[in-house]
């Protein structure tokens, strides 16, 4: 890989983690189509990890707030503060795709190589927006999550981790399909994906290091997670703003279209 495909693949990456596009299809698929060498999933997690810095830079003043609820609640011993019941919705939502992820994670870097079942999950992808915006009823906002919209959003996130499955389609959607508004189910699926994010970004730089390719790869992951994290920053701020008055069938009819181009190229013989 080179230095400009890394920067491609990074703003790539920053564009489609916070739009229900799913990052991870776009990183297999772009890359076949163009017929560059996979990334790997070192690169995919790295870029993902700069994605999570964005998070955490966009909604800083929310992470503030939430580890000063988690110290009041800690100290009271009462989860009566909403944000501190945000604080533990955010860890439970966490839990399904940390554990899916360490017990599967051979498998799921294998589907990494598989364009084909990326783009069919792009299929799905748009399904599952297209239905979730047709049939939710979005009534209420965060202070009124509960542990059991929490816990199957985090379902919702744990499927995602197959490429062509949008992370934040999946949780969006699952959160529309609880009653949640679409900006606050945004904001949530935002807020879930950064523990996760660190943590595996984290893991697979220890396993780089590990094996002596860290320094060796240090340019391209450094391209990489810059252009993640100056792109995720932008895409943040619309899609919020986005979703405040606007559906998200732009978005579904934008994965069935990818999906099904990359499928007839496959059948092809590409």
């Amino acid at each position: 890989m080179s230095l400009i495909q890394a920067l491609i693949l990074g703003v790539l990456q920053g564009a489609t983690e916070f739009l229900p596009v799913s990052s991870s299809g776009h990183l297999v698929l772009v890359p076949w189509l163009l017929g560059w060498s996979a990334p790997g999933l070192a690169f995919d997690t790295i870029v993902h990890w700069g994605t999570a810095f964005a998070v955490l830079g966009y909604f800083w003043r929310d992470w503030l707030a939430l580890a000063r609820a988690c110290w009041e609640a800690v100290r009271r011993r009462s989860l009566q503060d909403p944000q501190a019941r945000l604080a533990v919705w955010i860890v439970l939502g966490t839990l399904p795709a940390g554990v899916v992820g360490v017990l599967l994670e051979d498998f799921f870097e294998s589907m990494f190589a598989r364009p084909v079942a990326a783009a069919a999950f792009l299929l799905v992808t748009a399904a599952v927006l297209t239905l979730s915006e047709r049939f939710s009823r979005r009534q209420r906002d965060l202070a009124h999550l509960t542990w059991l919209d929490a816990l199957l959003i985090g379902v919702g996130q744990a499927m995602a981790i197959f490429p062509g499955l949008s992370r934040s389609g999946m949780t969006i959607a699952t959160g529309m399909a609880r009653g949640l508004q679409r900006e606050p189910a945004a904001r949530f699926s935002f807020l879930l994906a950064t523990p996760l994010i660190l943590g595996a970004g984290l893991l697979q730089v220890i396993d780089l290091a590990q094996a002596g390719d860290l320094v060796a790869q240090a340019p391209l992951l450094g391209v990489g997670f810059a252009a993640a994290l100056a792109t995720g920053l932008g895409c943040i701020h619309f899609l919020l703003r986005y979703l405040q008055r606007r559906p998200v069938y732009p978005f579904a009819i934008y994965c069935a279209v990818a999906g099904g181009v990359c499928l007839v190229v496959a059948l092809l013989g590409r």
